[in-house]
């Protein structure tokens, strides 16, 4: 590796880091750097996939005062995420790239739909709250369905895992948009890590251990500097930002198709 592509590839790191506390998709910049770079499609996955765990602890801590009194909602949520993302990891060793290609964008697309109608869902939701009305019994299992899914697609790609988490969280959940993307931030860590160490386990002879690293420094710097943004972002100002970085990867992923 040359001094440029090193440069090139912690830079990505940093990008990726950032962007995927405020939003996620950061594999959307860090996957084609490393293409454009030369390396095979799984190798670049793969090591992508275990340097982005560092912004996603560092993701998390940024956002741990959103996160205080919510260990009930988080430990029902997690055990998708965990499971999912093993899932995910495994097809990714042995499915053909071309298996997710065509559901990838609907499930973007998805994601987005629901950003858009997640304050009229959340508005509904709080007006039923206040009548005393309980949620629909199918509420609870449809968001951990819906996680378990999230974490399936993680775990084989992670290209706007957080967009779709977003979407599901604004929709069947009743928090502040800003507490939702804290719970995006562990969940997606939690799949992104348990992702990588399947990779570890099983196929480390494709882990590029130098790209990992770089890109694991560089997300662990853009974790911080992520949870500085997006923290600050008012409601409105984060759905438009999710919206836009969910269109550009469904065009990436359809492009690189």
């Amino acid at each position: 590796m040359s001094v440029l592509e090193a440069v090139g590839v912690l830079v990505a790191g940093m990008a990726a880091g950032t962007i995927n506390t405020v939003v996620g998709s950061g594999t959307l910049i860090t996957f084609p750097t490393l293409l454009f770079f030369g390396y095979p499609p799984v190798v670049a996955n793969v090591s992508n996939t275990v340097g982005l765990v560092a912004g996603g602890v560092t993701a998390v801590h940024g956002y741990r005062g959103e996160l205080e009194g919510s260990r009930r909602t988080l430990t029902r949520l997690a055990p998708a995420s965990l499971v999912g993302g093993v899932i995910g990891a495994v097809l990714l060793l042995v499915l053909p790239p071309e298996a997710f290609q065509a559901i990838v964008p609907v499930l973007i697309a998805l994601g987005l739909a629901l950003v858009v109608l997640g304050p009229t869902l959340q508005r509904r939701a709080a007006a039923r709250h206040e009548a005393g009305i309980p949620p629909a019994a199918w509420n609870g299992p449809a968001l951990t369905g819906g996680v378990l899914v999230a974490g399936v697609y993680g775990g084989y790609f992670g290209a706007a895992q957080g967009v779709i988490l977003m979407g599901l969280l604004s929709a069947l959940s009743s928090e502040p948009i800003q507490r939702l993307n804290g719970f995006k931030n562990v969940l997606g860590t939690i799949v992104n890590a348990v992702a990588a160490a399947t990779f570890m386990l099983v196929a480390w002879e494709r882990i590029d251990w130098l790209v990992a690293l770089l890109i694991g420094v560089g997300a662990f710097v853009g974790g911080l500097l992520g949870a500085r943004v997006g923290r600050r972002l008012p409601p409105l100002a984060l759905r438009t930002v999710i919206i836009l970085v969910g269109l550009v990867g469904i065009t990436k992923i359809i492009w690189f198709s």
